[in-house]
């Protein structure tokens, strides 16, 4: 069974799951987090890979609103880290890191979708 065959609140659910997680690492305080020794823009490309993927996955037909909204997501992160008090810091090169890794997302999904037909 694919996930998108899972009903569509469920598949909202995880999405907005995976999206509150990714929201709470990038808004809490540095020293709240693990220490994950990865360069920083590193980091931002996976998230935004895993959570483009799980968009992707859990609605292969919208691509184009997953892609969309992943890369609003990136800004409103950069937006929101620059103006609360959590001590952390929005940088326009971090959402270039989110876009790197929306674009991995998209490619892989295309390329599966390729091999599929």
């Amino acid at each position: 069974m694919g996930f998108d065959r899972l009903p569509l609140a469920v598949r909202f659910g995880l999405y907005g799951l995976a999206t509150a997680i990714l929201l709470y690492m990038c808004l809490a305080p540095s020293k709240a987090l693990p220490n994950s020794h990865l360069w920083d823009k590193a980091e931002h490309a996976i998230a935004w890979a895993v959570l483009a993927g799980v968009g992707l996955t859990l609605f292969p037909g919208r691509p184009v609103a997953i892609v969309v909204f992943a890369l609003g997501f990136g800004v409103l992160v950069e937006v929101l880290q620059t103006a609360l008090p959590f001590g952390r810091e929005g940088d326009w090169k971090d959402w270039v890191a989110d876009c790197v890794g929306v674009a991995a997302a998209l490619a892989i999904y295309a390329l599966v979708r390729r091999l599929r037909a």
